[in-house]
């Protein structure tokens, strides 16, 4: 025989359970009970303050002018490099004071230019890609007239030292950012689109020329740099002219260095001038007052 299912059984003792509990509320109520009509009382009052803490919100928002900047948990909105300036670009550049190894200052860096770098690239080197011979005679001339970044957009204020055949140029200036970016790109391809080329001067003499990648301190927004021997002859005797150079971008500013000369490598100077040079144009963008001697020299 099988058994009947105890389910209703159940459901009785439940339903008499819940009537007792109704019953014993129902007495205590009646009887004046105080606990159940001050918790009463208690939740209507929290929900009424809940209440007019929300409305005193909504009123608040209604009040808040449509657009305006949300503020930063320390009240402050973030800070961004303002605009270069003339005089900004001119108090961001390098002093004799920046660097090390008996650089002197000179008064016209602007009339630099070093005649190994001018010559015809020799397409002939370029048989499977000859739009690098392109890119390559853009470098040539880039660092004979002191563009390699292309002309800036804005502000900008050149100077440069000496140190017996050697030489060190820096440029601060500002510039459109698209353009600056595809220049850091630009001269990131070199290496591997000029690695060794020829160029021929007017007077027919050759030059062979390689480019490498430089060291480059971590600075800046985005940088790029490169290492270029140029070998030719002056006044008949042979001669290498070697150059580091570094850009270094800031916002949509940029600072470019170049370094070195007959004496051979100045990697050392060029590297150290690029690191006091984007502390100057950093402090420049912010506001500030480079300081007249760099904290990292005793």
């Amino acid at each position: 025989m099988s058994r009947r299912p105890s389910h209703p059984v159940r459901l009785m003792a439940s339903a008499l359970a819940a009537s007792a509990l109704l019953t014993t509320a129902a007495c205590s109520d009646d009887g004046g009970g105080s606990g159940a009509a001050s918790d009463t009382a208690a939740a209507q009052a929290r929900a009424a303050k809940e209440d007019a803490e929300k409305d005193a919100g909504r009123d608040a928002a209604k009040k808040q002018p449509t657009g305006s900047p949300a503020t930063s948990p320390t009240g402050s909105p973030t800070a961004s490099p303002s605009a270069l300036t003339e005089s900004g670009a001119k108090a961001a550049l390098l002093t004799e004071a920046d660097l090390e190894g008996g650089w002197n200052q000179v008064q016209d860096a602007d009339k630099w230019r070093d005649r190994l770098l001018v010559g015809e690239v020799d397409v002939s080197d370029f048989l499977t890609a000859k739009t690098d011979a392109a890119d390559c005679q853009r470098l040539l001339d880039g660092l004979y007239r002191d563009n390699l970044l292309g002309e800036p957009s804005g502000p900008s204020a050149l100077t440069g030292f000496e140190q017996g055949d050697s030489r060190l140029l820096e440029q601060v200036a500002a510039y459109d950012r698209a353009g600056l970016d595809d220049s850091l790109t630009w001269m990131d391809s070199l290496p591997q689109k000029c690695d060794q080329f020829t160029a021929t001067d007017e007077a027919g003499e050759k030059r062979t020329v390689q480019v490498t990648e430089a060291s480059v301190p971590e600075v800046g927004d985005a940088r790029e740099g490169l290492h270029v021997t140029v070998r030719g002859t002056t006044a008949d005797n042979p001669a290498t002219l070697t150059l580091d150079l570094v850009a270094v971008r800031v916002g949509t500013s940029a600072l470019t260095v170049t370094g070195g000369g007959l004496d051979g490598d100045e990697a050392a100077s060029v590297e150290q001038a690029v690191r006091q040079g984007t502390e100057r144009l950093k402090t420049v963008l912010d506001g500030g007052t480079p300081s007249p001697r760099p904290t990292n020299l005793d």
